[in-house]
């Protein structure tokens, strides 16, 4: 009997529906869905490929990208021995397959995630493949299709896989400036940073029956809001009902009904780029391995004197300190005649975010910032500086209204992270997040960002796709809160200060990886000891760094905005961690 036990194993699966034991090879031949109950088993990118292309049209692209830890990230594990049990696992080099294909006979480029391969998580070397594939679209003219499969961004490589959530949809943006179609294709399951970019700010999105997908996932909301979900949570029928996507598919029509998408945009295909092509990552122009100049994103200035490095988690802790200033703290220290506006129009005010017209030195500006409060029933009226996703609407709102107006856009951001409560969801809050972030890849006006507290995962990153980003001395910027990280990766929150020392999250480290480009410096303790003498500090910066922001063209301001993200990718990750 155990001699027969493998081969049993593999001529036989049990549904994970229905717990029907079905023949493998039925079931190879119904695509992977039970004929039975009709669940949707998890592909690998490689079959997935197999079911949606023209057989022998894939033409793969270079995956061949250096192995990086660019933040050297130690749990119970070196970064790079979880690596390679995935690659020996998976048989893929990364979480992604990238290539061009015809489907249908309609040409496109698809990048298809892989569940298995780390939960699908975003890193550098995923953002950097996917960003080429979107690049390599838009060079030959064809729509992109996504097909998504991811746990969310990838905590081993700390803030640097945030900064691919913006990366990517600025190129999705390039496509969407030159009229080529862009689709993403929604499988089980799709969350966190995936789902709050690439995933929901497509033209099109399609999700495959059964797919899940949301900001935060169904054991998070659970934990914060003590709740039982609703049936069918987050799953493909409900994401249609809350009008997230465009229609739910099943596995055996996918192909066609991609097929049918791309032949409508063959059909009105450009035929030659309708606005200029992005310029290629600097990274590149320098040669891998050269570390920025002076004055470029991530150096420091000539003659700045770098603050004093405190232990991470102890500036966790001041960043979270009550006493903090926030953003009315400031809007009524730094700023001028504030004038604040409310709602996003679609049937909102999320109290999280504030937002209006203010003075700088007697120049007009937009300021928009999450508000937390001091006291405890100030938090908890203001959601603890969590944003809903009528929040992330709401600024939207008043970006936009800033460069019809010409006025810059200044954003102090200070947030755990966003809402991650069933409403939120229910509201579409990854969608919201998605749509912040690309069009900030895209605002033709000035965007000067401060991390003046918590920078909190997507949620701060939805405030903070900006031409110059500032950080206070003691805030972090964490792609997950050191709790979080510890209890998915240690497992145990009480390694929450280890996590944080892993994760690289104050400002010294930051600006070292490129992330922040300039330190504010604090008064001898912090913040909250001298609010008076912080707001002055603040006020300084943000006039030095803004006011030769206003001299630049708006073509120019948004080319250089997208080449600082840009540089995100895997070779400049790695040069910019030895640089620490």
């Amino acid at each position: 009997m155990t001699a027969t036990a493998p081969r049993e194993e593999r001529l036989w699966s049990r549904c994970a529906g229905c717990s029907s034991l079905l023949y493998r090879k039925r079931l190879r031949r119904n695509l992977d869905v039970c004929p039975e109950c009709g669940a949707h088993a998890r592909l690998g990118a490689p079959e997935r490929l197999r079911q949606l292309v023209d057989p022998g049209s894939l033409c793969l692209l270079p995956d061949l990208l250096p192995a990086t830890d660019p933040i050297d990230f130690v749990d119970v594990l070196p970064y790079p021995h979880r690596l390679t049990a995935a690659r020996a696992a998976t048989g893929l080099p990364e979480a992604v397959v990238c290539g061009t294909a015809t489907i249908g006979g309609h040409p496109a480029a698809l990048a298809v995630m892989d569940f298995r391969f780390l939960g699908g998580s975003l890193g550098c070397a995923v953002g950097e493949l996917i960003t080429r594939t979107a690049e390599r679209a838009l060079d030959d003219r064809i729509p992109l299709v996504l097909v998504t499969a991811s746990g969310g961004a990838r905590m081993q490589e700390g803030a640097l896989s945030l900064m691919q959530m913006a990366t990517v949809s600025q190129a999705i943006a390039g496509l969407r400036e030159a009229g080529l179609l862009t689709v993403s294709v929604l499988t089980d399951p799709t969350y966190g940073g995936v789902a709050a970019s690439f995933a929901t700010n497509t033209d099109l999105v399609l999700a495959e029956s059964g797919a899940r997908m949301g900001f935060a996932g169904p054991r998070v909301i659970r934990q914060v809001t003590g709740r039982e979900l609703p049936e069918g949570f987050q799953t493909a029928d409900f994401l249609l009902r809350h009008g997230q996507v465009d229609m739910v598919v099943q596995r055996r029509s996918l192909r066609g009904r991609l097929s049918a998408l791309l032949a409508a945009a063959g059909h009105c295909r450009p035929s030659r780029p309708s606005v200029p092509r992005q310029e290629p990552s600097p990274y590149r122009e320098r040669g891998e391995g050269q570390a920025p100049a002076a004055g470029e994103a991530g150096a420091p200035a000539v003659g700045e004197p770098q603050p004093a490095v405190r232990d991470a988690w102890d500036t966790v802790r001041i960043a979270r300190h009550p006493g903090r200033p926030t953003t009315l703290d400031y809007l009524d220290s730094v700023f001028d005649g504030f004038v604040e506006l409310h709602g996003d129009r679609l049937g909102g005010d999320c109290p999280a975010v504030v937002g209006g017209l203010a003075k700088l030195a007697g120049r007009h500006v937009m300021v928009i910032g999450h508000q937390k409060g001091h006291t405890t029933a100030e938090l908890v009226a203001r959601n603890f500086g969590m944003a809903s996703p009528a929040g992330h609407r709401k600024a939207l709102r008043l970006m936009r209204l800033a460069a019809r107006l010409g006025l810059p856009v200044v954003t102090l951001v200070d947030t755990p992270g966003a809402d991650p409560g069933v409403s939120a969801e229910e509201h579409g809050q990854a969608a919201a997040i998605a749509e912040n972030i690309l069009t900030l890849t895209t605002l033709p006006t000035p965007v000067l960002a401060v991390i003046t507290g918590e920078g909190g995962s997507g949620g701060a990153l939805a405030l903070a796709v900006a031409d110059r980003v500032l950080m206070l001395q003691h805030a972090v910027y964490s792609v997950i809160s050191p709790e979080g990280c510890a209890a998915i990766l240690w497992p145990d929150r009480r390694a929450a200060p280890q996590a944080a020392r892993a994760l690289r999250l104050t400002a010294p480290e930051l600006c070292g990886l490129g992330v922040v480009d300039e330190i504010v410096p604090e008064p001898a303790s912090a913040a909250h000891d001298d609010p008076a003498e912080t707001a002055d500090r603040l006020r300084a910066a943000l006039l030095a760094n803004l006011l030769p922001l206003l001299d630049v063209p708006p073509a120019t301001l948004v080319r250089r905005r997208r080449q600082r993200f840009r540089r995100f990718g895997t070779a400049r990750a790695g040069t910019r961690a030895g640089a620490r």
